[in-house]
């Protein structure tokens, strides 16, 4: 076997404690996905399924390091970002990521933990827009992420279109504006492709407060398939199905937001239109 031929995936983002968002999620999907993954570590939190307890952001001369080790031993073919803290811990991984070489970049735009906790300060926003979505090669934001990074309401299928329109314009190629928060009908993601094609994603709403890490495990999944050299439609359309299984293969893990399954199977019951 070629040395350092197996596909290889890093996550750039915050260290969940309770095991069912950030780094671990990520790490998790990677393993399932059958990429090996690693990581830099930029925040550490103390969570479980009902919140975050307290936060502490990792310094920078760590992150660069960590940077430097992997790029120096590893061929890294995808990367993900998720919490990225503020701005001086953005403007250090956008620093880093000009860098090296970690192919195709997934911007997981994390702002609010699941029980509120902010994981992003609005001084980072917009760099966030500024510098590190033109390094972008897809960026998954949820609609409150959306409304955020856009400027203006995200609440209707033909607002979600305009904002990935307007967030293209902002140098990423590919924009997925998930759909979760919608209160009608079925889950549905909007895809905004480089090319221009677009297409929805829809799949049942499955009732259940069991979504910690849903946006990293989406996104992670994403990374990992783009790490094994699948085409950007096709890793989106796997890493739907992916989530879509991880929440409807239940976990009774804590007690409040639990986790999403990431040793289950990829749903056959997404839709593509």
């Amino acid at each position: 076997m070629t040395i350092n031929s197996t596909p290889q995936v890093v996550t750039i983002a915050g260290s969940d404690s309770g095991g069912g968002a950030g780094v671990q999620a990520d790490l998790k999907t990677f393993q399932n996905r059958h990429a090996f993954g690693m990581s830099i570590i930029v925040a550490l939190t103390a969570q479980n399924t009902l919140g975050v307890q307290n936060a502490f952001p990792i310094p920078t001369e760590f992150i660069t390091e960590q940077f430097t080790s992997l790029a120096s031993d590893f061929n890294i073919k995808a990367a993900k970002t998720g919490m990225l803290a503020d701005k001086e811990h953005v403007l250090c991984v956008v620093d880093n990521l000009k860098k090296v070489d970690f192919g195709p970049l997934v911007v997981d735009p994390v702002m609010i933990a699941k029980g509120g906790h902010a994981l992003l300060s609005e001084d980072a926003i917009e760099v966030i827009k500024e510098e590190l979505l033109p390094l972008a090669f897809v960026v998954t934001p949820n609609l409150p992420e959306a409304e955020v990074l856009v400027g203006y309401p995200v609440t209707t299928e033909e607002e979600m279109k305009k904002a990935a329109q307007d967030l293209q314009q902002l140098g990423v190629k590919h924009v997925i504006i998930k759909g979760g928060h919608l209160e009608n009908g079925n889950a549905k993601d909007y895809v905004l492709l480089e090319s221009g094609d677009s297409f929805w994603l829809e799949s049942p709403r499955i009732e259940t407060i069991k979504t910690h890490g849903t946006g990293d495990t989406f996104s992670s999944c994403i990374a990992a398939e783009l790490a094994k050299g699948k085409s950007i439609k096709e890793a989106i359309i796997i890493g739907k199905r992916f989530i879509q299984g991880a929440i409807k293969e239940e976990l009774f893990v804590g007690h409040g937001h639990g986790p999403t399954n990431h040793w289950a199977e990829l749903a056959d019951e997404v839709l593509l239109s």
